[in-house]
């Protein structure tokens, strides 16, 4: 007998939030304080400082997240550097920033160190537990790559990648969840 449709559909989609949730558990939630970095650049949790999207100002990204399941919990945007030697490794993040949620969409500013190649991933820890929940919490990343049951790992840095030039770039990215 064959599967309905809609059935693949939320059997992919189910999978996709999975995926999503383990991709973003990769670096663990920590006190929004400032964190002294061994790595250079990386790993520096910022405040969402909104005049840094200002016209005139950057170069950083704005990050429109739509699709935010819930006001309770944390969100935590990061930015990587756009390579696959950064893109989702453990502490090889640019920027973080962690935030309440609040239903509906918000909207984060990452600053970049220079113009170049990025990729954002954001997770909603609906709990705020700092624990990756598969059933409740979730998780988005730029362009909003296709992830489904037959590619359960990460996205390729190619599927999420983006250019920002000297000024402020906006993105766009939609919350995935399992239920």
């Amino acid at each position: 007998m064959m599967a309905s449709n809609s059935k693949i559909k939320n059997v992919a989609c189910v999978a996709g939030a999975a995926a999503l949730l383990v991709l973003g558990s990769a670096a663990p939630l920590a006190p929004a304080v400032a964190q002294a970095s061994s790595n250079g650049d990386y790993r520096n949790i910022i405040s969402n400082n909104m005049r840094s999207c200002a016209p005139g100002a950057g170069p950083a990204v704005r990050v429109t997240i739509n699709g935010v399941k819930s006001s309770s919990g944390t969100i935590r945007a990061q930015i990587y550097n756009g390579t696959s030697r950064d893109w989702l490794e453990s502490g090889r993040w640019l920027n973080r920033i962690e935030l309440p949620a609040r239903r509906g969409r918000m909207t984060v500013c990452l600053p970049v160190p220079s113009s170049g190649n990025y990729a954002v991933a954001v997770r909603h820890d609906v709990n705020g537990n700092g624990s990756t929940d598969i059933r409740t919490d979730g998780g988005a990343m730029s362009n909003n790559p296709s992830i489904n049951i037959f590619n359960l790992g990460k996205p390729g840095i190619d599927k999420t990648r983006f250019s920002v030039g000297g000024s402020v770039s906006s993105i766009s990215i939609t919350m995935k969840y399992m239920t």
